[in-house]
């Protein structure tokens, strides 16, 4: 039997994270940051920086559900974190809260879904490029999921993993030009969802054919309509 994901079940989850760091030298719990680093992304932070002012202006909401028994940690250690912790361990945290807040609900709430990609600043290493991740944010700002774009490939693969994982039924979805693409658009459609796809001029025999298509004034007046009232 399926578990029903609830908020108490995935802060859980979150504790249970084995900690690889030096005990005495802990003062933050793992879960704690990794918990504020989830909530702040949400909240479209996307900097190291934001996500500690996030938390350190949002730490009595916080405290409603996590211990923080030293406060909020500072900067240099969610950075240590989040370099610490692999990336598909945040992503599949983020699939679970997706699940809380749209499970049941797309039948009844039609949003527009824009994907876009950006670079988080602050978690790059010797060892490692700061990582660029493609988000699906909707029209409040509300992160419904991300994919970590892998160093040797771009956003064009990351984006049919996106979607893969997301119930986008009844939902309209946003993308630039880098993702218009013929499979990514029928990867929408198949999901029962409509797209608005960006297009620039060195998309060369796509964007002449479309070019065309809005200068013929009999096939614009054939599709044209008057809004019922």
């Amino acid at each position: 039997m399926k578990r029903i994901v609830n908020l108490t079940n995935l802060l859980e989850e979150l504790q249970e994270i084995e900690d690889l760091r030096e005990p005495w030298k802990v003062k933050h719990k793992l879960g704690d940051v990794i918990a504020i680093s989830l909530f702040a992304t949400l909240a479209r932070c996307d900097d190291i920086k934001d996500i500690f002012y996030w938390s350190e202006v949002n730490e009595e909401i916080l405290r409603e559900f996590l211990e923080l028994p030293n406060g909020i940690p500072g900067y240099d250690t969610i950075r240590r974190v989040l370099a610490l912790v692999e990336p598909s361990i945040l992503d599949g945290f983020m699939q679970k809260w997706n699940e809380l807040i749209q499970n049941g609900e797309t039948e009844k709430l039609c949003k527009i879904l824009a994907i876009d990609g950006k670079t988080q600043r602050g978690n790059a290493t010797a060892k490692q490029k700061p990582n660029h991740i493609v988000n699906a944010v909707d029209e409040n700002g509300i992160c419904f999921g991300q994919e970590l774009v892998d160093e040797k490939s771009n956003e064009i693969t990351a984006i049919p993993k996106l979607l893969k994982r997301l119930n986008i039924k009844g939902h309209t979805i946003t993308i630039d030009a880098m993702g218009t693409q013929i499979e990514i658009a029928k990867q929408i459609i198949d999901k029962g969802a409509d797209y608005v796809l960006g297009l620039k001029g060195n998309q060369g025999t796509l964007h002449e054919d479309v070019r065309l298509y809005f200068e013929d004034d009999a096939l614009l007046q054939s599709c044209s309509y008057t809004a019922k009232t």
